[in-house]
This record gives C-alpha cells, structure tokens and sequence, in this order.
C-alpha cells in the first residue's frame, strides 16, 4: 500500500511541475483573471492548492502553517508562490516515504476547517482525499490553461504518462 502513496506523491510534484511551467507562460492579466472557476482565477486555484496541502500536512504531521482559509492568497507573487509549491511537494514525499504500513492503518484525528467538528479517520483514506483533492483542482487549472493557450500547448496530466515515464505503478511495457 505504501507504493501507491510513494507513487501518488511523486504524481502530484511532476504535475505541479508540469502545471507550474504551463502557468509561468500565461499575461499576468490571464493568470489572475476570473475565469469563474470555483477559486476564480489560475492564481486563486494555485494558492488554493497549496493552501489545502498545508492543512492536510499540519493534521497529518503536526507541523507547519495552518492558513486562516480555504481561499487565502498564501503568496501574491509567482515566483514564490512556485518556490512554495516545491518546498511542500519535497515535503509530501518525504512525509510518504517515512510511513510504515501500521502508519497507513492508524487513526488519524483533526479539526475541520470550515463548520469545525473533530474528525477520526483511517491514514490511508484520509490519504486518499489528500491526493485526489490535487487532481480535482489541477484539473480545474487544466481547464483554465487550456482556455487561454490552447490543448496543444496545455501539458497532459495523465497519470499512466506518468507512470510510463518514471515505471511507477507497475506499468511496463509488454514486447
């Protein structure tokens, strides 16, 4: 089980890469323009990203910023707002790679952000959330990408790509 996480935590950094890249190309007006995605604009959507990776690493660890919302702009800048996303995409997989298979199956408890209530929850689903929360509001970057650059020039971020680029998830190529 502990594969799968490794994996999806080295998914989600060469997706922010691939996201961040395609972001860097974007007017400034474009990148922070309201698109109507649920966090408006690409820029509100990357620091929401970010923003709920943090959450979910301070319930997991213990350790780190709690940010004040769901929508806060952790950093106006680009520059350091990718700085960021790096920094948490090395933490994340460190994280993952120091879990143990009694780890996966242990009792995570936290605090809901919004309509606070103190949740018990299963490692390994909560883990579960944590990944698939990236992929849904990547996708959503993707489309907000897309509108603006074109299919062509909007990076896939596939998972099998992934996995045929780097072997993870057991994928090989038959002859």
């Amino acid at each position: 089980m502990k594969a799968r996480y490794q994996m999806f935590a080295g998914y989600n950094a060469w997706c922010n890469e691939r996201l961040y890249t395609a972001a860097a190309t974007l007017p400034d007006a474009d990148y922070r323009a309201d698109r109507g995605a649920f966090f408006k604009s690409m820029h509100g959507t990357l620091n929401h990203i970010l923003v709920a990776d943090r959450i979910w690493m301070k319930r997991f660890t213990g350790a780190g910023e709690q940010p004040p919302s769901l929508d806060a702009i952790l950093f106006d800048d680009f520059a350091a707002l990718k700085a960021a996303r790096q920094s948490q995409d090395t933490l994340i997989s460190r994280y993952v790679a120091r879990l143990s298979d009694n780890d996966l199956n242990g009792i995570l408890r936290y605090k809901t952000v919004t309509n606070p209530q103190t949740i018990e929850q299963t490692l390994a689903p909560a883990l579960d959330h944590f990944f698939n929360h990236q992929t849904h509001h990547r996708g959503q970057a993707h489309a907000l990408l897309s509108s603006v650059i074109g299919n062509d020039k909007t990076p896939s971020f596939d998972l099998l790509i992934y996995q045929r680029q780097t072997g993870q998830g057991g994928i090989r190529k038959a002859e």
